[in-house]
């Protein structure tokens, strides 16, 4: 059991991520379907960081814990917000259609991510083995944890990504609901033709919110990389999958960043149990489809009771025109 409630978090905090990532944005009116792909995006760029710090030392073994992290939590968030960017262009200027161009995001940046891996970061052996080192250096959990027993082992024993995973959860529930900003990417989200005419910038707060989105789901497919997996990149497919539960997410914690840690809990457990209980391939495919299976109750749910506050933005999908006010 306990081994499972280390694995059920460490892997809640991809969901984590994703989900925040896509509530921010979908807060803005866009539903960003291409963060499966921005999170394969950001494990690129997390990835590259690391290869260049690693490389460039003489002894890798003795890398600095901190600049480590930093260097490589800036560039995954670099690069998903650049490809986040790509997407507010298309969808927000242009004003292509958000589910085309989310879809068409995601097999970019899936495709993308695995070309640019293998040419420009997992060149030899030696990146592979720099790779594992930075993966222990980057999961190396509290120093008090082991000291602690099962609790510490249980909510101690993760890497500093996770902590910030929830820190960030927290900061973007606060951000919603308690500024004057947070207040006006709300309206945006609900009705952006008033938020124009009551002289808020539709424009940037739009902008703001799919690249700070975008930026902070990168995150989440770099953690699997360095972090669950010790970083190993032959597991890389993985991410694009897990970024589709993530978008799943959304609508099971009904678009609040708190509810969102407890959510990303349960969808990793379930996710988790196929693993963990006797029984032939089938029914362990079938127990991972059921995050998707409660995603539909709760929508369904939601839907009847009609309450507004459970519900999506009401812009969510629908590009603005001005012209239309």
């Amino acid at each position: 059991m306990t081994s499972f409630l280390v694995g059920s978090i460490a892997l809640a905090t991809v969901f984590l991520f994703g989900c925040v990532g896509e509530i921010i944005t979908e807060k803005a009116g866009h539903l960003n379907l291409g963060i499966p792909g921005i999170m394969c995006i950001g494990t690129a760029g997390g990835c590259y960081a690391v290869s260049f710090y690693m490389a460039a030392l003489p002894d890798p073994t003795k890398a600095s814990w901190l600049l480590l992290v930093l260097l490589s939590i800036l560039f995954a968030a670099l690069f998903a917000s650049a490809l986040g960017g790509i997407y507010a262009v298309l969808t927000v200027t242009l004003r292509c259609n958000q589910n085309i161009t989310g879809l068409a995001v995601t097999i970019f940046g899936n495709g993308f991510a695995q070309f640019f891996m293998d040419t420009c970061v997992l060149k030899s052996d030696a990146d592979r083995a720099n790779f594992e080192i930075a993966g222990k250096i980057i999961s190396k959990n509290l120093p008090f944890a082991d000291a602690l027993g099962d609790f510490g082992r249980i909510f101690l024993s993760h890497g500093i990504l996770v902590y910030l995973s929830i820190a960030i959860a927290i900061l973007a529930a606060w951000f919603l609901k308690r500024t004057r900003a947070g207040l006006h990417l709300r309206a945006v989200g609900e009705n952006p033709a008033t938020a124009d005419a009551a002289g808020i910038n539709v424009t940037a707060y739009k902008y703001g919110a799919i690249l700070i989105g975008s930026g902070i789901a990168g995150l989440g497919g770099f953690f699997y990389i360095m972090d669950y997996i010790k970083g190993s990149w032959e597991n890389a497919a993985t991410i694009e999958a897990l970024g589709w539960l993530s978008v799943a997410l959304v609508i099971f914690t009904l678009w609040k960043p708190t509810l969102s840690i407890l959510g990303s809990f349960v969808f990793a457990a379930l996710y988790m149990m196929a693993y963990y209980i006797d029984g032939t391939s089938t029914v362990k495919e079938l127990l991972k489809l059921i995050p998707y299976v409660m995603t539909v109750i709760v929508l369904i749910i939601t839907s009847i009771k009609g309450s507004k506050n459970n519900q999506a933005p009401a812009s969510l999908g629908l590009s603005y025109f001005r012209e239309e006010r």
